[in-house]
């Protein structure tokens, strides 16, 4: 039962989201236009419920010339990339915005595991332990207030579980206020070059 209603409120979110920070988005559209050139918009390939892979929106924050499907925690130098609005957009989360688009076309939710990159293999084996490919992947999730990008692979996966086991109205409510409050604080946000064990999504592109 759940699930449809899970499934209602994230239409209903997603699109007074739209509507809401309409104005928002093109503002920041402008910016990074007037900045680099390139698309205003980031595609990258992700893994979904059931994985099964989607693209993903993001607005722009690097140079076009950043490379494809890395994670920024691994690049060696992440400051050379990331344009001087993308470390904004990248501070408060703006560059998620986009995303409210793709829980409107159902690709996602506003509560979740984060999708993973088509090429995160461990990550996703990972989930398979716990079942948590099986649920819809979010725009935010408790495994990203409970650490982010500073969790291994075995950690955030074990987060996700959890969360598939408790998935429920209350849950995502708790989820979704104590993401507002980790958004202001930048709590494991992480940039720059980190150990191949926490091989995670971290900001990429």
């Amino acid at each position: 039962m759940y699930p449809k209603i899970k499934r209602a409120g994230d239409f209903l979110l997603s699109l007074t989201g739209i509507i809401f920070t309409g104005w928002l988005m093109a503002i920041i559209a402008v910016c990074i236009k007037a900045e680099s050139k390139g698309n205003v918009i980031f595609k990258q390939k992700r893994i979904g419920q059931g994985k099964k892979d989607f693209y993903i929106y993001k607005f722009r924050t690097m140079y076009t010339d950043t490379p494809k499907d890395m994670p920024t925690h691994l690049l060696k130098d992440p400051e050379a990339y990331i344009t001087r609005c993308g470390k904004i957009l990248r501070r408060t989360s703006l560059d998620e915005l986009p995303q409210f688009f793709n829980i409107l076309k159902g690709d996602m939710s506003i509560i979740g595991p984060r999708p993973a990159l088509w090429n995160q293999y461990d990550l996703i084996a990972e989930r398979d332990k716990y079942e948590a490919n099986d649920v819809p992947v979010g725009l935010t999730g408790w495994a990203q207030i409970n650490g982010r990008d500073e969790l291994s692979i075995v950690d955030k996966a074990r987060f996700d579980g959890e969360y598939t086991r408790k998935m429920s109205l209350l849950f995502d409510i708790k989820i979704f206020f104590m993401t507002i409050a980790s958004v202001f604080s930048e709590k494991g946000v992480v940039e720059g070059y980190q150990d191949n064990s926490r091989n995670e999504e971290s900001k990429s592109v």
